[in-house]
């Protein structure tokens, strides 16, 4: 599948092949710390299928828990993470997929580093939803939606 995508100010953009049944979810406290979420949402694009198409990312280099160096990708404009890669061997890339446009057709296939998983990610379909986030007031409070109606277009911050 050709997807394609970019960061939060758009300095970085790409396209991408990519194989939608090899689309997972990483739970390591490593991608929360670097998602800044409960769990990052990525897909291995081997080299030769990832091009990117304009901006310069800045790398950070950091040792994961097997104790090999990754280095991972991100905007030095806005932060943005785009991709993971090894430090030695740059053949794959672990793209981050909230990056992606066509990031709602991409179904995670399967979840890794559960024993890390945040315990209450498993009640999140029981919580109060919101179309979007209101006013900031303590008077004005949005109104609830139904559960299975609409989407984000953009949260918090």
């Amino acid at each position: 599948m050709k997807i394609d995508g970019a960061c939060l100010c758009g300095h970085l953009s790409y396209e991408a092949d990519i194989d939608p049944a090899k689309v997972v979810i990483c739970h390591c406290t490593q991608c929360q710390i670097g998602s800044a979420s409960a769990f990052r949402f990525g897909v291995l694009v081997a080299k030769e299928n990832f091009r990117l198409l304009t901006g310069v990312p800045k790398t950070y280099v950091k040792t994961a828990e097997n104790g090999n160096l990754r280095a991972l990708t991100f905007c030095p404009e806005c932060g943005t993470a785009l991709y993971g890669t090894g430090v030695d061997e740059q053949n794959f890339f672990s793209l981050r997929l909230g990056t992606a446009r066509q990031r709602a057709e991409l179904k995670p296939v399967s979840q890794i580093w559960c024993r890390s998983a945040l315990p209450w990610l498993s009640g999140l379909d029981g919580m109060r939803k919101y179309e979007q986030q209101g006013r900031r007031s303590q008077s004005a409070q949005p109104a609830p939606v139904d559960p299975g109606a609409g989407t984000d277009r953009g949260a918090v911050g």
